[in-house]
């Protein structure tokens, strides 16, 4: 049943209003003209022929109304034998001289006065309806004030958007959360200083004031804050950053505000301000000086949480994936206290993370939650909740009754690629694509320091006719650079497979994306990781600036001589990845060529299946993964 809406009904009913105020009006004159003291004249009659029949001495009686205006005339009609009938005169305006002659003529006449009630109903009338329409203006008015997006709400641009919840009841809790425990056990604090603060100031601990989630997106900072409000059951308010900012000058300022103000009224609590640094971005960046109306909601937000006035039992949890952006002084002590990364999980939080989403969906005994979470380095917690999801769409989509790997495996090559396309029929274009992507998996295979080949595949997905899937060994902090060398040579493969197959005038424009991802981790080598004969020196930053119009005052750090070399060595390190690949091809070119018709057949190839094929042909180095403990 459809909840009963006010603001429908005053809608409808405003010009229902308007018709029946006009009718009544049209009604009311009307009655009150043909009011004439109870005489209805079925017939009109023109003043002339009043005065023909006066002189002549037809007329016996005259009744005026209407101050003198109207008559009913009773008259002996000579063109109906003289029967006596009553008619309707409208009389001038000007006719003093009327009651001379009707006294003349010894005629009965009275005079009958108008009455107030028309002017008094004439008067409610025109009032009546200027009121309910005023009335009903400021009823809709006061509901629309409580609705998002309302006429009312242009009276509360100042008034803060924050949802506000007594005791949030998010539904999530800690051990909704996988994956991070390290961030899981800094906010445990915040909670238990909410809840038990006495354990804290006892020996001289201060509340902390603000708590900054950094991470990239994806990772649960936001499901963090869902969690510390559901643990701590204390008033909870939410708001994105970007709310605070209008057009208009002074309302963001405002807002924060009106925001801290409701906050120190129901004090303890939390206020959670997602995407900070849409408000938050430091100050006086860009051309003009930035905006003013975002510097003024900043300075307002920093005086509020570290001004002359406390906040006591206030604490801010922000949420940002961009820390290098936000201001210096909403940074410091005093204001973000603590700053938690929440970063992608490692095989053990994947793992945590499958088990809280695979929770509610039917998966087969045989699939292996620990074999999925090696499989997805690099996976965030969303990423993982829609691989989870995908396969389960897959499932029904196929009508099984539970997921098993064969979906898995096609959630996980359509959330890194794309959805599956329709496959090539044979001919040279697809014989040409396979020659590309066994030439990547060759090059990867024997390469020691290169990842393992997880699958060759002739399928389309997204953009790229064929794909290489490798499977990466356990995140690394620091990564050597025998292994970039081995990338770059990897990703050169494609390109060599078509120059030693079918000549340097036939290759084509497949390695475009290989070419641009070995040029810039070559470019990174040179002048960030100082992996070239130029020295360990740093060259260029490792990001630039941010912000609009820094690039015009932005100057080389370097000279055009030193530019010059960098391009050189660039051009060096991809060569030696680009000749390592064609002497692998090269050398191996008989089975380059049984990978080529194998994978025309099948379509797509294991990497186990091509580790064992390129087995009876030569050596295949021991590639030694990091395999962790869980």
């Amino acid at each position: 049943m459809k909840k009963f809406s006010w603001r429908i009904l005053i809608l409808w009913t405003l010009p229902l209003l308007v018709v029946g105020f006009f009718l009544w009006q049209g009604n009311f004159s009307s009655a009150s003209g043909s009011s004439l003291g109870g005489n209805s004249a079925n017939t009109r009659m023109t003043y002339g022929r009043f005065l023909d029949y006066l002189n002549s001495g037809k007329v016996n009686s005259v009744e005026l109304y209407e101050n003198g205006r109207t008559a009913i005339v009773e008259a002996s009609d000579p063109q109906l034998d003289n029967r006596v009938q009553k008619s309707r005169v409208d009389l001038p305006a000007n006719s003093p001289e009327l009651v001379a002659k009707l006294r003349e003529a010894d005629v009965n006449f009275d005079y009958h006065p108008a009455g107030n009630d028309g002017a008094v109903w004439g008067l409610l009338g025109n009032l009546l309806f200027p009121i309910l329409l005023i009335g009903a203006l400021f009823f809709l008015f006061r509901r629309s004030n409580n609705m998002p997006g309302g006429p009312g709400q242009a009276m509360n641009f100042g008034k803060s958007r924050a949802r506000f919840q007594m005791e949030a009841k998010t539904g999530i809790m800690f051990d909704d959360v996988a994956g991070i425990d390290e961030a899981k056990e800094e906010l445990q604090e915040v909670v238990t200083f909410l809840k038990q603060p006495e354990r804290f100031t006892a020996v001289g601990a201060k509340i902390p004031k603000g708590v900054l989630l950094i991470g990239p997106p994806g990772t649960g900072k936001t499901l963090l804050a869902k969690a510390i409000a559901g643990e701590a059951g204390v008033p909870f308010f939410s708001i994105s950053g970007s709310e605070f900012v209008e057009m208009f000058v002074g309302v963001g300022a405002s807002r924060v505000r009106d925001l801290f103000k409701k906050a120190k009224e129901n004090a303890p609590c939390l206020i959670f301000i997602d995407e900070i640094d849409a408000v938050g971005r430091q100050r006086g960046a860009g051309i003009g000086g930035g905006n003013d109306e975002r510097e003024q909601t900043l300075n307002q937000l920093l005086t509020e949480m570290d001004g002359f006035e406390g906040n006591t039992g206030i604490i801010i949890i922000a949420a940002t994936n961009r820390p290098d952006v936000l201001d210096s002084a909403l940074m410091r002590p005093g204001r973000f206290d603590r700053q938690v990364g929440v970063d992608s999980p490692d095989i053990r939080g994947r793992l945590e993370i499958l088990e809280v989403h695979a929770r509610n969906k039917k998966v087969a005994p045989e699939v292996s939650l620990e074999a999925i979470a090696r499989r997805t380095p690099g996976f965030t917690g969303a990423d993982l909740a829609n691989l989870l999801n995908e396969a389960a769409i897959l499932t029904a989509r196929r009508r099984k009754e539970a997921i098993t790997m064969l979906e898995i495996d096609d959630a996980v090559d359509r959330v890194v690629a794309g959805m599956e396309g329709t496959p090539l029929v044979d001919g040279k274009s697809k014989r040409l694509i396979a020659y590309h992507e066994v030439g990547h998996a060759i090059v990867g295979t024997l390469v020691k320091d290169h990842d393992p080949v997880q699958k060759v595949t002739l399928i389309p997905r997204g953009q790229a006719q064929g794909l290489t899937w490798f499977t990466p060994s356990e995140e690394q902090g620091l990564i050597a650079r025998s292994q970039l060398m081995a990338r770059i040579a990897g990703a050169m493969g494609g390109r060599a497979a078509e120059e030693e197959v079918f000549g340097h005038d036939e290759v084509t424009t497949g390695a475009g994306g290989d070419l641009q991802q070995v040029t810039q981790m070559a470019r990174q080598m040179v002048t960030i990781y100082g992996m070239s004969d130029l020295g360990p020196i740093a060259l260029g930053g490792q990001g630039g600036e941010v912000f609009l119009g820094a690039g015009l005052t932005s100057r080389s750090e370097y000279s055009e001589e030193v530019a010059s070399l960098i391009d050189d060595r660039v051009r060096q390190i991809t060569e030696q990845g680009h000749n390592l690949a064609r002497k692998i091809i090269r050398e191996n070119r008989e089975v380059v060529d049984r990978l080529v018709d194998l994978l025309i057949e099948k379509e797509s190839i294991s990497g186990d299946e091509l580790k064992q094929i390129v087995s009876e042909y030569t050596e295949v180095p021991d590639k030694e993964q990091f395999v962790p403990q869980l």
